[in-house]
């Protein structure tokens, strides 16, 4: 019996080992997998963010560029040294660019909180600056953020695009970045502002933008008094003699946006706060003077030419806030050369400025008008054309026109005469073929005008960025004629 005790306590202990050991090589059971959803409350493309109640969506583009004349991506051929017209001017040049967004949106018990940032990537060809030796420029790769923005019941805080905007900036059928007649900030500007829907499409809106950055609403404020001929033959009137912020541009906009197309009508008013006359406080200043803007669009939609047409208008008139007009990507100062029979070359040039002032003077405010529209043709859904145009009118006051042409006088030749004021005008055409879905081959050509007010000869001392000797130039209207040619690819 003992023998027999023995066996069994034993065959006992090791089958607990051996079940010991088998429970210990079982799979410890795994938490449940978290696929991810679709959020179909916010349209296509949306996804719930694993373990949250927040939806996400990422979306871009890819875009290449080839521009045949022009200056930078897609303007008309001005400055060093697009506007040289010489040997150091670019035939061609191309830009490759990647652009990355990201939209969030979070349901609350007080509407919709959304985020929403856009970040783009770009490599430009390199442009040449003077000559013996040449200088490339440098910097070709570039970051931009044109949107980084918070909406939460109805205000928006951050950076994205104004809302005196057209909803097409300022491109009403396509065409190059340089188009006048309305205000743009495709590239976004830093603003706190709020929007009340009042249904049927009908919403008001009111914000407070940051206007100070050379890229968005501040043209020039030019003191005159430290003008040279040098910087003169180039567009620039004076010292660009802005002061510290005071005031953000104030913004109104009142919108009906309906099946049959939308109506807009926007405000704008803008702080002109200078620096010093001279160097120093004691030098004293002028006071500060506000400029104003007012712009109504109109877009028409489904008209009787084809289904999509569409057919984009808008005007704009300024007094102190000429950037509502000449826009965010119009250069607030150029020049432009070409061939003469009376003299070395012909030149037109032009500066774009808010307001004039000299020494012991007040501002004298610039006074702009515009207009631009497109209209675009769907030949089928593959294929679509579209035609252009933008003009817009720049006049100085009597005071600053003074006050540019005393600066003038040293540079005349016997017969010259002066006049600062401009007209510009763009017309173009493009089509753009769509072979599959989100992928377009773009081909747009646009012919660019400035109408300059000068007339007779100067004796420029010469511009050594574009390789301009001192000479006499004839005054002369100049034209620009590019071409762009993309492929993009939208995700």
């Amino acid at each position: 019996m003992r023998v027999v005790k023995s066996l069994l306590l034993g065959t006992a202990a090791g089958l607990i080992a051996v079940s010991a050991a088998q429970a210990a090589d079982l799979p410890v059971k795994a938490k449940a997998v978290e696929y991810v959803k679709i959020c179909s409350l916010y349209g296509a493309g949306f996804y719930y963010m694993p373990g949250t109640d927040t939806c996400i969506k990422l979306g871009g583009y890819l875009r290449a560029d080839a521009i045949l004349g022009g200056a930078g991506d897609y303007g008309f051929q001005q400055g060093a040294n697009a506007g040289s017209n010489n040997r150091l001017t670019n035939y061609y040049t191309g830009r490759a660019r990647f652009d990355f967004n990201v939209d969030t949106r979070t349901a609350t018990e007080y509407g919709v909180v959304r985020t929403y940032a856009d970040m783009v990537f770009s490599w430009d060809s390199q442009t040449v600056t003077g000559s013996n030796p040449s200088t490339f420029s440098t910097g070709s790769a570039s970051l931009g953020l044109y949107h980084a923005f918070i909406q939460f019941a109805g205000f928006t805080f951050g950076r994205t695009v104004s809302i005196f905007d057209a909803p097409w900036q300022s491109y009403p059928a396509g065409g190059p970045d340089t188009i006048p007649g309305g205000s743009n900030h495709t590239n976004g500007v830093n603003q706190v502002a709020y929007t009340a829907d009042f249904g049927q499409g009908i919403t008001a809106s009111f914000a407070l933008q940051d206007e100070t950055t050379a890229t968005n609403g501040q043209s020039n404020l030019w003191n005159v008094s430290s003008g040279t001929a040098a910087q003169f033959v180039t567009g620039v009137y004076g010292a660009n003699a802005w002061g510290g912020t005071r005031s953000p541009d104030i913004i109104g906009q009142v919108r009906v946006d309906q099946a049959w197309g939308l109506a807009q009508l926007s405000v704008a008013a803008h702080d002109l706060h200078a620096a010093y006359y001279g160097a120093t406080e004691s030098t004293g200043h002028p006071s500060d003077k506000w400029g104003w803007a007012v712009q109504g669009a109109l877009s028409i939609k489904n008209i009787p030419t084809g289904a999509g047409d569409n057919i984009n208008f808008q005007a704009v008139y300024t007094d102190g806030a000429t950037r509502y007009n000449f826009q965010s990507l119009f250069p607030q100062s150029f020049f432009m050369f070409s061939g003469s029979g009376t003299a070395y070359q012909s030149t037109g040039f032009a500066g774009v400025s808010d307001g004039v002032f000299g020494a012991g003077t007040g501002i004298d405010t610039v006074k702009t008008w515009g207009l631009r529209g497109g209209y675009t043709h769907n030949w089928s859904p593959n294929w679509a054309s579209a035609v252009y145009g933008g003009y817009a009118q720049l006049k100085y006051g009597d005071a600053g026109k003074g006050l540019i042409c005393g600066n003038f006088a040293a540079i005349a030749v016997a017969g010259a005469t002066c006049n600062p004021d401009f007209n510009f005008a763009v017309v173009g055409v493009n089509t753009v073929w769509t072979p599959v879905k989100n992928l377009a081959l773009t081909a747009d050509v646009s012919w660019s005008h400035l109408d300059q007010k000068y007339s007779g000869s100067i004796a420029s001392p010469g511009i050594a960025s574009a390789a301009k000797p001192a000479a006499v130039y004839e005054l002369k209207d100049q034209n620009s004629v590019s071409m762009l040619l993309r492929a993009q690819r939208n995700f």
